[in-house]
């Protein structure tokens, strides 16, 4: 079963996260199928907070894939309809 989540980056302290698609059996930051955004909480920008392929992630989710938490909370925030299709 593919997710779509978020892999942890950058550097102690500065976090910088990818939005993923990868299989639910894989380690957080292991093998992914397809890289569709970062996410990065410590800038202050908030267009560039949160970027990503608007139209790969509602893609996706006509394929069936299952949303973390936090992933749905973003992405429903900047736009995109994460119901079931």
């Amino acid at each position: 079963m593919l997710k779509l989540r978020f892999a942890r980056g950058g550097r102690k302290k500065n976090p910088v996260f990818s939005l993923v698609i990868a299989d639910s059996r894989s380690p957080r930051d292991g093998k992914f199928v397809e890289k569709i955004g970062t996410y990065s909480p410590c800038i202050q920008d908030n267009e560039k907070r949160f970027v990503f392929k608007k139209d790969r992630a509602e893609y996706w989710l006509k394929q069936g894939v299952q949303m973390t938490d936090r992933a749905s909370r973003l992405l429903s925030i900047n736009g995109v309809d994460i119901s079931k299709k």
